[in-house]
């Protein structure tokens, strides 16, 4: 299937309405906090190629600068547009991909020694389900997240926000399709940005 990033804006908006709690609500939840916990421990277990076959091969990997608006103008100005003037990332898989070779080389200027991280992932909702609930092959999911990063002896960050994420159902199970992070930051306070969300 294929859908253009207007298209998943639009699914996403669209997302907002409940989907019934059912069990099979519930099994599908499990199942998606379930992969979403085995993403945060190849993450921090530093796995990062096993990470990388979890996103599809079109993926959209996009975080947003975050600006401070007036009351009123949040939806429309509040975070930058995908392709459209910058952002923190706006990646694809191969952008990824060459991210991790880098950090691999073990001479990445900013991973020499590699970060100490633990991922923490929370209030994990499915938005929209594709066809439906029951049989669903696409997923709308949301979940919020805290990172928290430790360099050399006496460098910490913090990070802490929100996913919009559309997860696939492929032969080797859930893949992220697009993933939209949005950090609850409007200044980036760590010296570097190297960590995957």
């Amino acid at each position: 299937m294929t859908t253009t990033v207007q298209d998943h804006d639009k699914q996403a908006h669209l997302a907002g309405a409940t989907i019934e709690r059912s069990a099979a609500y519930y099994r599908l939840k499990a199942d998606v906090e379930d992969f979403y916990y085995h993403e945060a421990d190849l993450l921090d277990d530093r796995r990062f190629r096993d990470w990388l076959a979890l996103l599809a091969e079109d993926v959209s990997y996009f975080m947003p600068i975050r600006r401070n608006v007036k009351f009123g103008q949040q939806a429309a100005r509040e975070n930058t547009k995908r392709g459209e003037g910058i952002s923190w990332f706006d990646e694809d898989k191969w952008t990824l991909t060459k991210r991790v070779d880098q950090i691999l080389t073990g001479v990445h200027y900013a991973e020499e020694p590699l970060s100490r991280i633990t991922h923490m992932v929370s209030n994990v909702q499915v938005k929209g389900a594709r066809p439906d609930i029951g049989a669903a092959r696409e997923l709308d999911v949301t979940s919020r997240f805290l990172v928290y990063q430790n360099r050399v002896e006496y460098e910490t960050y913090i990070f802490v926000g929100r996913r919009n994420d559309t997860l696939r159902l492929t032969d080797n199970g859930w893949k992220i399709g697009r993933r939209e992070i949005l950090l609850e930051q409007n200044i980036l306070l760590a010296k570097n940005l190297t960590t995957f969300f």
